[in-house]
């Protein structure tokens, strides 16, 4: 217990102090830059006009030639990297292009892209967490600890939440609550707390003061604002996925395209300046309400969606989950003056449904509901809050999950083949294959040795079967053993009626060959390229099996060893 601890320790330290060195310098190259409020006000409009295009065409010129040239396929890493490596103990991208992601993230927010800083700052726990994986603790599991440790730190840090720290690992990263798990996140996440409040007071993302109480018809009204929540997050989900697809049909070097996003995102900015960046200032005063005409919140939210798919789309380096909370916070303070505000002489205020709509539309899009909710209680202090912020949620989340699917990171992974709605278990053995189980069980013959030497293969391998390949060892099919009766000794394999029948490939799951051999009688099957038809090996239904069992076992001894 000591060393998982020291893990959480360690990791949950480190990854504090670098997420605040992230958003520290993320909010230093936004005074230098002139990207926010207070450092653009001081410029006339000549000087605002060429600024503002000059930092965000070159910005995304810089942030594209760093992805093209530092990160492996050109694509930033990620959340859905992270789940990818801890669910399927697959390895991360390399160190590399983690740091230049989280560079090209920096540079991105840095010159007032469009872009949310938290699922850079996941990977950057993730990244702290592959190095604690370096140390010597002697516990089994230590790399997937350590990387929970990171994220769940880099969480509490940013958010100044803690318990959704804790919840956001376990919930979206991890999928499992572990007693092992469990300790190791809680110090990491405490750590990450302490260091943003007591070493740097790091300000929260909101405080919101409610004493006052809900008249019982908005508890429809929060419920109606959740499904409204959910259809808006679907909305984004699904035109952020329209506009990474426009893009890759753009005829234009992959470098050179977050440069034409930071053109466009520069035109509109100088209409609509609060568009600039994650917009932290703007978050905080739709949430108090009062600034912001009903006018005013629905401009700035449609061109906020729509410049953040642009440079998201287009290939500026950042996440979705603060793009997330900003457009449910604009969403549920219009509501508020809208519906609430209309209908009902007296109700909560504006606050109590930005908050709700912040919460009930991020929570589909990563995949986080249990999370969105503690977050609420950590920032509110809050029990009314949080019981209307669970209705809403609860309700975006039910309509997200019958249109969309689970999350945008469970999205992105079915893109790879990765479908996690169908268990951890499942996802694991579909993702693993058979290729790596081939034996030599099986005797090898070619079609034109005789019968009796083809028996004496079969003798000494003591099997009933033998695979029948061309002199280029291509699979031609198996012999049984009830085909050579009555056969002449001299006759060749030839003379036999050779069928193909069932086989595995290299990219057969050991899932799918569980299936398979459920009604097959046999001693094992064969193994075959599917490019070349070259054969590789036999695939025993022992090995296959205890392959299976292995990574149930295995998988089962990770949720519940302690």
């Amino acid at each position: 217990m000591a060393a998982i601890s020291l893990v959480g320790l360690i990791s949950g330290l480190i990854t504090a102090f670098a997420t605040i060195g992230f958003v520290e310098l993320v909010h230093y190259l936004n005074e230098i830059l002139f990207v926010s409020a207070a450092s653009r006000a001081d410029l006339d409009g000549g000087q605002l006009w060429l600024i503002t295009i000059s930092v965000l065409t070159i910005g995304g010129l810089v942030v594209g030639l760093t992805l093209r040239y530092g990160v492996d396929g050109g694509q930033q890493a990620g959340p859905a990297d992270t789940i990818y490596a801890v669910q399927l103990h697959e390895k991360l991208p390399s160190a590399v292009t983690g740091v230049s992601s989280t560079a090209a993230s920096m540079l991105s927010l840095g010159c007032g892209a469009s872009v949310g800083q938290y699922g850079p700052l996941v990977y950057l726990g993730t990244l702290v967490g592959q190095l604690t994986n370096r140390l010597p603790f002697g516990l089994s599991d230590v790399r997937s600890i350590a990387i929970a440790c990171g994220v769940a730190a880099a969480i509490s840090t940013a958010f100044n939440a803690p318990i959704a720290g804790l919840i956001f690992t376990h919930e979206v990263i991890l999928r499992h609550y572990s007693l092992r798990m469990f300790t190791a996140v809680t110090v990491a996440s405490a750590s990450g707390y302490l260091v943003a409040n007591v070493v740097f007071e790091h300000p929260p993302l909101f405080l919101i003061e409610f004493e006052g109480a809900f008249r019982w018809v908005e508890f429809f009204l929060f419920a109606l604002e959740g499904i409204a929540c959910g259809i808006l997050a679907v909305a984004f989900m699904k035109l952020l996925h329209f506009t990474i697809q426009l893009a890759a049909r753009v005829k234009a070097p992959a470098a050179l395209k977050p440069m034409f996003a930071g053109f466009l995102l520069s035109l509109v900015a100088l209409q609509v300046p609060e568009v600039l960046g994650a917009g932290q200032e703007v978050f905080k005063q739709a949430t108090l309400g009062g600034v912001y005409g009903a006018d005013a919140l629905l401009l700035i939210l449609v061109t906020k969606l729509l410049v953040t798919v642009l440079c998201i789309g287009f290939g500026f380096a950042g996440g979705v989950i603060f793009p997330a909370l900003l457009i449910g916070v604009l969403f549920g303070a219009l509501f508020a003056l809208l519906v609430p505000g209309q209908l009902l002489g007296d109700y909560s205020g504006v606050p109590v449904y930005a908050i709700c709509g912040m919460m009930a539309l991020m929570s589909p899009v990563i995949g986080a509901p249990m999370t969105a909710l503690l977050m609420v209680f950590e920032l509110t202090r809050s029990y009314e809050i949080t019981i209307a912020a669970m209705v809403a949620i609860v309700f975006a989340n039910l309509v997200a999950h019958q249109w969309y699917g689970r999350s945008l990171y469970d999205f992105q992974l079915s893109q790879r083949g990765i479908d996690l709605s169908l268990g951890r278990e499942r996802a694991y053995l579909l993702h693993h294959t058979v290729a790596d189980l081939a034996t030599d069980s099986l005797p090898v013959v070619h079609e034109d040795i005789s019968l009796s030497e083809l028996r004496q293969r079969m003798a000494e391998k003591s099997t009933a079967s033998a695979v029948v390949v061309d002199h280029d060892n291509r699979y031609l099919g198996l012999v049984l053993q009830h085909q050579l009766h009555d056969q002449h000794d001299n006759n060749s394999v030839s003379s036999i009626d050779i069928e193909q029948g069932t086989r595995f490939d290299e990219n057969t799951s050991i899932w799918e060959a569980m299936e398979t051999m459920r009604g097959y009688i046999g001693e094992a099957l064969p193994l075959v390229d599917s490019g070349s038809g070259r054969y590789l090996g036999a695939i025993p239904e022992a090995v296959v099996i205890n392959a299976y069992l292995d990574a149930g076992h295995e998988l089962r001894r990770e949720e519940h060893e302690v």
